[in-house]
């Protein structure tokens, strides 16, 4: 399975507004977690799904130490 069809998967088998590690994606994939969050990115950037800390949205490149990612348009 590739990456994004990792993410996308784990965030559908979620109920709405949970998140998903990109750990588990990485695992499910078998990708390494760089694989994994360059294609979070280009999942963000087609507003498929957004990157949170604390539970708040933040910038997948500006953003340090854990993160989790949800799919847009889900409330928390």
């Amino acid at each position: 399975m590739d990456p994004r069809t990792a993410i996308l998967d784990l965030l559908a088998q979620r109920d709405e507004g949970k998140t998903i590690c990109p750990s588990e994606a990485a695992r499910a994939s078998g990708a390494s977690m760089d694989t994994v969050r360059d294609e979070a990115r280009k999942l963000v950037d087609e507003g498929e799904i957004v990157v949170t800390q604390k539970g708040e949205v933040v910038d997948l490149d500006g953003v340090r130490g854990p993160i989790r990612l949800r799919r847009s348009g889900d409330r928390r």
